[in-house]
């Protein structure tokens, strides 16, 4: 395949030969790890058309796996807040091994800050909640009779649940892979990849140079 032109957006692909096109494709494919098996050589008879396909397919795998982004973000913290070498921190690693109970609200609260927002991770024991949960509820219905009594129960009810929240220790997940989970879920555009950081302008060179040295 022959291009005189050194500017890429003027490569016409249209009078490419067919098996020429799928070469360049089977290199696209290779060099940025996308596939391109829903794209047709009728898709991409311009050089601008294809560059347009590939940033979007680049675009799309950068954000395809929301959790394992999660998963970066999450050991990247852990890191840079407690220490922890990366190779250490795996999706099956125990979380009460990173954390261990005595500093668990400061390391947690660490990782936060780090993060940029809250990982809810921790929460106070159950029983803890049951209790306050159901002063609560009694102090509603007595209320209605002394209200003085109901509206003091429920004070009380509502500064236990705050208190027992802030300080709670207990980790409603197990592993490093279910907190990855849980903040992909709850925190998933956070964890996406900007699609700003496709630069297309650096893609348009590279398939340039691909189709150029094809032939």
């Amino acid at each position: 395949m022959k291009v005189n032109t050194a500017n890429g957006q003027e490569i016409n692909l249209k009078s490419v030969d067919p098996e020429d096109m799928d070469d360049v494709l089977v290199k696209i494919e290779k060099s940025f790890n996308i596939s391109l098996n829903d794209t047709s050589v009728n898709d991409v008879q311009n050089f601008g058309k294809l560059c347009d396909v590939v940033v979007e397919k680049v675009k799309k795998t950068n954000d395809g796996c929301t959790t394992q982004q999660a998963f970066y973000k999450l050991r990247n913290a852990i890191n840079a807040s407690s220490g922890y070498d990366k190779d250490i921190i795996k999706p099956q690693t125990k979380l009460a091994d990173l954390f261990p109970r005595d500093s668990r609200i400061e390391a947690v609260a660490a990782i936060e800050e780090e993060m940029g927002f809250q990982i809810r991770l921790l929460q106070p024991k159950q029983w803890i909640i049951n209790l306050f949960s159901m002063v609560l509820v009694v102090s509603f219905v007595l209320a209605f009779y002394y209200l003085a009594i109901g509206i003091a129960g429920m004070v009380i009810a509502g500064i236990g649940l705050r208190l027992a929240g802030r300080f709670g220790k207990e980790m409603h997940v197990k592993t490093i892979g279910d907190l990855a989970e849980k903040i992909a879920r709850e925190h998933y555009m956070k964890c996406k990849r900007e699609a700003s950081a496709v630069n297309k302008n650096e893609v348009s060179e590279k398939l340039r140079r691909l189709i150029v040295t094809n032939g």
